[in-house]
């Protein structure tokens, strides 16, 4: 029960985070410090990954029709810009996808760590803080996530590249990356969403496929604490991301740049007391 409990918090923590620009991988890893699993180190390692399955579902849920390109509903017109959606969706997670695979064990090995995740939560908060302030009287050129054209895409999703090093935050990159190539707040965020099912569903593939080739058994309780995991980070990704929408209307990420900022100089100072002390 205890166990259970634990995977309660991590999909609390997920499905808050994953949506936010505040990385839901590095509080995931910084919650594994304090809040340890008893489980094996190797599907600690895909659990932190393939959690955000819930999350990714609560995106399809909530844009179902909007992303159904076979829906019934919709005109030949607007099924071709669905279509389209996807395409550009697709293209911008290329990039990402790429590196993502040739340096997914380096990464692992040498960035996965609280000194990098706090490290990434300061910078990038300051880089909110900046990029809010220098785009606060400029209206965007694109405010419809339809009206992002494929260069926009690829491009936006050359920011997500940025999120592979933990603490920087897939969603905080991407929007981030809209924002400053003139994507309106809302239609950034949206496009974000999109990109995190192929991007998620992708890096979930890979961290299944490398548990089963460490050929280390998942227990029950293990099974368990996945199933518990996903189905909370769902649910609470379903109110999270209807929360952010209304949100990103009526104000900007300043807010969260200051959180990042604290959030990582408290982390900083923890981490080095424990480093001096040990």
């Amino acid at each position: 029960m205890l166990e259970i409990l634990k995977a309660i918090l991590f999909g609390i923590v997920e499905g808050v985070t994953e949506w936010l620009p505040i990385s839901s991988t590095g509080h995931l890893i910084l919650l594994n410090e304090f809040v340890s699993l008893d489980v094996s180190s190797e599907f600690m390692s895909m659990f932190e990954v393939v959690i955000q399955l819930g999350a990714i579902l609560a995106v399809i849920v909530l844009f179902f029709h909007k992303l159904n390109p076979f829906s019934r509903r919709k005109s030949p017109a607007q099924k071709r810009r669905t279509w389209s959606l996807w395409a550009k969706v697709i293209v911008a997670v290329v990039p990402s996808g790429v590196l993502g695979v040739l340096l997914n064990d380096w990464m692992d090995t040498h960035l996965y760590n609280a000194l990098v995740v706090s490290l990434m939560l300061i910078l990038y908060g300051i880089a909110f803080i900046l990029v809010e302030r220098r785009n606060a009287d400029r209206k965007p050129t694109i405010s419809k996530v339809y009206a992002i054209d494929y260069k926009t895409a690829l491009l936006i999703g050359a920011f997500q590249c940025l999120s592979l090093i933990p603490g920087t935050s897939r969603s905080g990159s991407t929007i981030l990356g809209a924002i400053l190539l003139g994507v309106s707040r809302s239609a950034g965020a949206e496009f974000s969403f999109y990109m995190a099912i192929p991007t998620m569903v992708g890096a979930s593939g890979v961290k299944v496929l490398k548990f089963i080739q460490s050929g280390v058994a998942i227990s029950g309780l293990e099974v368990g604490v996945l199933i518990v995991g996903c189905f909370v980070s769902f649910v609470v990704s379903l109110a999270v991301i209807r929360g952010l929408m209304d949100y990103v209307r009526r104000h900007s990420f300043s807010a969260f740049g200051v959180y990042r900022i604290v959030l990582g100089l408290v982390v900083l100072t923890y981490f080095t007391i424990q480093a001096l002390l040990a």
